[in-house]
């Protein structure tokens, strides 16, 4: 990701989009440089909104605190959405290059803090922000409801490692 940030795959990238799925009192505490905070689904289904250009590489980059509850969900959304957009031109997709980072923000945090605006880490179970906690677990769920349920059966998302092969 830091490779990323840093320019190191630009002649290879058009557009990365890194999308930050946190709560926005987590974002506003601390967030990887450019990220945009899309916490919400009809936030995330509003990527699909956007214009891309033929033939040039966007990649999207999801995440939230650890990148193992609310970054999946909304990317298995993301993917899902844009499979349904595009069933009559398989297997043509708007996003066909999608990744979940590694370790989430805490981890990109500890070892990329520079990179970071500003440079702070806000954890969702802060206790200066409990009141906001509370606030949107509570959206979230009138959010998600009426969303398919997810099985047991674990999701795999493509792990976006600390290097990117390109």
């Amino acid at each position: 990701m830091a490779e990323v940030l840093n320019g190191v795959y630009s002649d290879r990238l058009h557009k990365v989009t890194i999308v930050d799925c946190r709560y926005p009192y987590e974002f506003e505490g601390g967030h990887i440089r450019g990220a945009v905070n899309m916490y919400t689904r009809d936030a995330v289904n509003s990527l699909l909104e956007t214009q891309t250009t033929a033939g040039k590489r966007h990649v999207l980059i999801f995440h939230c605190e650890f990148s193992s509850e609310r970054g999946p969900r909304m990317y298995r959304h993301l993917r899902s959405q844009d499979r349904a957009l595009n069933q009559d031109h398989y297997p043509k997709l708007n996003f066909p290059e999608v990744y979940l980072l590694h370790g989430g923000y805490k981890a990109f945090y500890e070892s990329h803090g520079d990179l970071c605006d500003p440079d702070s880490y806000t954890p969702m179970l802060h206790l200066d922000h409990c009141a906001d906690l509370r606030h949107f677990r509570v959206k979230s769920k009138t959010w998600t409801a009426g969303s398919e349920k997810v099985s047991s059966r674990r999701h795999r998302s493509r792990i976006f490692p600390s290097g990117l092969d390109l």
